[in-house]
């Protein structure tokens, strides 16, 4: 275990690192677009090196002590074992996957080539996510956005519906209209699943409940009586009765749904 060294004038910079005074040295630790705006350079043969970590989906930060890079700092994400899944069924049923990230180009595109996203979005500040959700939604595209970060929280409301992690941070969760209760990217696909099921269920009911009332009502107020038709009143009352039965009936069959939700 390491000690911690003393540091002094520490400042987190939004998108990009931290700096700090290290031992009356100046550290900057964060990505190369952050050490490129401090003008300072990485030689021929680190920019190989850190173009071939990024090419394997790692997010690199470089470390520069006094203006000049002296390592690199590489990290990468586990993608979940269930994600490649729910992308490739996502797209079975139409909907078109995008990814936000932070990440620099070449590592958001080796994880969108892993997962089968076509369309990634990188080096996206926390504050420009809204932006992008814009740009899809102004392409004519109801956009779903699915986070669980504080960053994720504009881009959420911004979005027409917003799904947040159940383990995410209390302003994600405050801002989505729909939140998840594990952190399993299935549940996104069991939610729109369920949804679907829903509205489906909802038609079915109308056209039931339409389709007793147009032929009851006009009936029951004797339009068939000239041909000697008369709907009784205790019949008439037995046909409402089986009218809301059969409403209710096949609302409680969307209980079966729920084996087929995650299958």
């Amino acid at each position: 275990q390491l000690a911690m060294l003393p540091y002094s004038q520490f400042k987190a910079i939004a998108g990009g690192g931290v700096q700090a005074v290290v031992e009356a040295r100046t550290m900057l630790v964060g990505t190369p677009k952050l050490l490129a705006e401090h003008n300072i350079q990485l030689q021929p043969s680190e920019q190989e090196q850190l173009a071939t970590l990024q090419a394997q989906g790692k997010t690199v930060m470089v470390v520069a002590l006094d203006s000049q890079a002296t390592g690199f700092i590489a990290v990468a994400d586990r993608v979940r074992t269930t994600a490649r899944q729910t992308i490739t069924e996502l797209q079975a049923l139409g909907i078109q996957v995008a990814m936000l990230t932070g990440d620099n180009r070449r590592t958001g595109e080796a994880v969108g080539r892993e997962l089968g996203i076509s369309r990634v979005f990188a080096e996206v500040l926390p504050a420009d996510k809204a932006k992008f959700v814009m740009q899809l939604q102004n392409e004519g595209l109801f956009t779903a956005m699915v986070g669980d970060g504080v960053n994720d929280a504009p881009a959420l409301a911004q979005a027409d519906l917003g799904i947040a992690i159940g383990a995410g941070t209390g302003v994600a969760i405050e801002t989505a209209e729909v939140v998840l209760m594990r952190s399993d990217p299935l549940d996104v696909l069991a939610a729109i699943r369920l949804s679907k099921a829903t509205v489906t269920k909802m038609k079915q009911n109308l056209f039931w409940a339409a389709i007793y009332n147009v032929i009851a009502i006009p009936v029951a107020a004797g339009v068939l009586y000239p041909f000697g038709i008369l709907l009784r009143p205790e019949v008439g009352a037995l046909a409402m009765s089986a009218s809301s039965i059969t409403v209710a009936t096949n609302a409680v069959l969307l209980k079966s749904v729920e084996k087929k939700l995650r299958a």
